[in-house]
């Protein structure tokens, strides 16, 4: 009889668990639905989107410029390295961009 109680037991804790819990659920989505639809928070709401708005506009700005900035580099990093491989590079200060003959 031991096990049959606990299982009794335990499915009607879990019924009355349930029916409690849903109706807790419910209490939570009321209040919340009410805080919600409140002007308040609607103002704050709406005040907090347009902060994030006009933040991800100036974060599109300086992204923009530094992406701008980044391929100028890379652009001039190459140029610079094509130039040292076919040798119409710059010469050094200092040297006079002749290369010393082989042994």
């Amino acid at each position: 009889m031991g096990k049959l109680g606990f299982l009794a037991g335990a499915g009607v804790g879990y019924v009355l668990g349930a029916r409690a819990g849903r109706e807790r659920y419910e209490q939570i989505k009321h209040l919340t639905q009410r805080a919600w639809h409140n002007p308040r928070v609607q103002r704050q709401a709406a005040h907090a989107q347009a902060v994030v708005a006009e933040k991800a506009s100036q974060a599109q700005d300086v992204v923009g410029e530094k992406a701008t900035h980044a391929a100028s580099y890379v652009q001039e990093a190459v140029k610079e390295q094509v130039h040292g491989m076919t040798g119409h590079g710059e010469t050094a200060p200092g040297s006079s961009g002749t290369t010393p003959p082989r042994p």
